[in-house]
């Protein structure tokens, strides 16, 4: 099993990096797992909002492509699916019967992600009507990801 996140943003600020470190060596166990980093761009330089989720899109898209089109695509989004951390298990294990083996998750950008990006979405996935910062929704995705993989193994995780 192969999970990507692909995210908008850098990680900045140490705690922040040393949660989805720790999250991505509890993860290899049970799945290859990495985080590529998509550039965010300044609306300024964009020439407004729209142009910045334009080219954040694209290279969204150009990592998808790279993925190839077997890789089942996850979409955070405030209006997507609510899935408690064994419905996350029982998704991804449907999936992985099903003959997915390989998964995508985007995080977008501050300002949402372009049509494009949601077109290629097979699923939207919503962890509550809040907002979360984008660098905690990444460590958020990861723990669940982790926390999903202990529960399909039957194996115990804290509550």
């Amino acid at each position: 099993m192969k999970f990507i996140v692909i995210a908008v943003g850098k990680l900045k600020e140490r705690f922040w990096t040393e949660a989805c470190a720790e999250y991505l060596k509890r993860l290899q166990p049970y799945a290859k797992t990495e985080v590529r980093e998509i550039a965010d761009v300044d609306p300024r330089r964009a020439g407004g909002v729209e142009g910045a989720r334009d080219k954040e899109g694209a290279a969204i898209c150009a990592e998808l492509d790279k993925l190839g089109p077997d890789v089942h695509v996850a979409l955070l989004a405030i209006d997507g699916k609510e899935r408690s951390s064994v419905g996350i298990s029982q998704r991804i294990d449907s999936l992985a019967l099903a003959g997915k083996s390989s998964f995508a998750f985007i995080i977008g950008g501050s300002d949402g992600v372009s049509a494009e990006v949601r077109a290629r979405a097979d699923e939207l996935l919503s962890f509550g009507p809040i907002t979360l910062p984008h660098n905690l929704a990444r460590v958020v995705l990861l723990e669940q990801l982790y926390r999903a993989q202990k529960i399909s193994h039957g194996e115990p995780y804290h509550k």
